[in-house]
């Protein structure tokens, strides 16, 4: 940052990066802590999004134990969680039918009986407004964009981008300097593949002894479906076609109330074959002979999408530093056969809340490690809860059918209480980045043209993703090596940017004869999914944040 310019300097007991499940929960917490104590602890959340929930995408289909504990009273206060699951069905999918899986043969941690289908964005706005009424100062908006260290290398806090800096670098008319929010203790709870959070990652060695961190990209959209088909409470999950026995992932079908469906698809990123879509395998799979009818007839009002860290037990990362901590995805406490995060994020929030809490309660000034947080969360539900299904993303390596079955077994042993038979751990082997075959040995996939009725392109997605960024702005799509994507991708893999990102961001753009390719990216169409910074096989894309208040604005989501 430009040390010749004055910043606006804030402090706080405690400075939250992200408005998610994790950091509003942490907020909660600690201000009913201080509450309970009669204390006073100054907390502080900071949001990239225009709106708490903007940026917040998910199935969602939501465990209640975690908001059962830290707001026990929330149908009373009129919490945004209104559909209880009624029907959970999953199948198997073909080219041309749905096979059934009945709930007998599944194991019961799979189970959503009593769970609640809900949009976590609005579940996020309400909590935003939940933690205000007890003080929380929430400052949507505003992108953290460079960690603060103090004299002895403690985390301190964090500054907000800049505001009104041209792509050339150069000061507008409009520049305003970011702000420095100096806390006690800082804690990260930016989701999956976080900016600041990965600069943690290599300051402090977090990542150090444990396994890479697996993902997956999720698609999503919301429809408004013919009354006649709607079935309030359902819920469906698929495996299966469009994906080949070799490619993780699945889709998922909800049904909210309104005549609301959410429908999405997961993709693992630890995918092979460049040529492969994971969007428009999503708007194939809608094109099935059993999934299409749902929604014919129907209209399509949202678009999004977002990685998700898929790793599970063994790629924790180690979750404290001097001054702060991990919190939710950033870290990755993600169930992944169970396609929930959101409740282990949340208890993750407040128990790094409640240990930041005795730290400040001790006289803590900040600077040191906040130990017992990780101490706790071993010792809670969501330590068990990933443990128990820890086998589960590794042996999806073996191919679908054999990795479901094995899968499948590890589950039904936890669930008999027979986990003593498989103490093992498998591992991950490696990062997704580094799965890719060439392009020249992989099989090219031809995806049908959209209809425009249940298939859409990608810019007409973006379009309804309600995703803005400032054009005069620098991109926030960084290339390490800008030759990279002409000089390696494109001979080797057909520069498989094209196809993952899911909303049109990068293209191989040529001359009128077809030659000189030129990469060309158009960082407007930023989603944040974060997928680019995963899966570019050279490692050569980095995300970071653009002026805050960019990117989607997810209604519903």
């Amino acid at each position: 940052m430009d040390e010749t310019v004055e910043r606006e300097s804030m402090e706080y007991d405690v400075l939250i990066v992200g408005g998610g499940p994790a950091g509003l929960s942490a907020a909660i917490r600690l201000k009913q802590l201080a509450e309970s104590e009669g204390r006073e602890v100054s907390v502080c959340v900071i949001e990239k999004g225009s709106e708490i929930g903007a940026h917040i995408l998910s199935g969602a289909v939501i465990d209640p134990i975690a908001i059962n504990e830290l707001i026990p009273d929330w149908k009373e206060k009129g919490a945004p969680i209104h559909t209880p699951v009624t029907e959970d069905r999953f199948a198997f999918l073909t080219p041309v039918a749905k096979i059934g899986i009945p709930s007998f043969l599944l194991p019961p941690l799979m189970s959503n009986h009593g769970n609640y289908i809900v949009s976590l964005g609005n579940l996020c706005r309400w909590l935003g407004t939940e933690a205000e009424a007890l003080g929380v100062e929430i400052y949507a908006g505003f992108a953290g964009a460079e960690v603060l260290y103090d004299d002895k290398g403690a985390v301190a806090g964090v500054a907000t981008g800049d505001m009104g800096i041209a792509k050339d670098g150069e000061k507008t008319d409009h520049y305003t300097p970011g702000v420095e929010l100096r806390a006690k203790y800082t804690l990260f709870a930016e989701g999956a593949r976080g900016s600041l959070t990965k600069t943690l990652f290599a300051r402090y060695g977090l990542r150090d002894g444990v396994e890479p961190q697996k993902f997956g990209i999720g698609l999503k959209e919301l429809w408004v479906v013919d009354p006649a088909k709607h079935k309030l409470g359902s819920v469906m999950h698929t495996q299966g076609w469009p994906l080949d026995n070799k490619t993780g992932g699945g889709s998922f079908i909800y049904h909210l109330e309104d005549n609301q469906v959410a429908v999405g698809f997961v993709v693992h990123l630890n995918y092979a074959n460049p040529h492969l879509s994971p969007f428009d395998e999503f708007q194939r799979f809608k094109e099935h002979p059993d999934i299409r009818p749902l929604f014919e007839g129907g209209k399509r009002v949202s678009y999004g999408a977002r990685a998700i860290s898929e790793g599970g037990l063994q790629s924790i990362p180690k979750l404290v530093f001097p001054g702060g901590a991990l919190i939710g995805c950033a870290a990755g406490f993600v169930n992944v056969p169970r396609i929930k995060g959101s409740h282990n994020a949340m208890k993750s929030g407040m128990l790094a809340a409640e240990a930041v809490f005795a730290h400040l309660a001790q006289g803590g000034e900040g600077g040191d490690e906040i130990v017992a947080y990780p101490k706790a969360l071993k010792a809670s539900f969501v330590w068990e809860d990933l443990r128990k299904v820890r086998n589960v993303k590794p042996s999806l390596r073996f191919g679908l059918l054999l990795g479901t079955l094995m899968s499948g077994a590890y589950m039904w042993l936890e669930s008999l209480g027979l986990g003593m038979l498989t103490p093992w751990t498998l591992r991950h082997r490696k990062a997704d980045h580094e799965s890719l075959k060439k392009a020249s040995d992989s099989k090219k996939i031809v995806y049908p043209r959209p209809d425009g009725v249940v298939s859409f392109d990608k810019l007409s997605s973006v379009f309804i993703s309600n995703t803005n960024h400032e054009e005069n702005q620098p991109a926030h799509l960084k290339l390490t090596d800008p030759s990279i994507p002409i000089r390696v991708n494109l001979p080797l893999y057909d520069e498989p940017a094209q196809r993952y990102c899911p909303a049109g961001v990068y293209e191989i753009v040529r001359d009128d004869a077809g030659g000189n390719p030129r990469f060309q990216i158009n960082a407007q169409n930023c989603v944040h999914c974060k997928t680019c910074d995963i899966k570019e096989p050279e490692q050569n894309i980095n995300w970071v944040v653009p002026e805050g208040g960019g990117g989607p604005n997810y209604p519903n989501m």
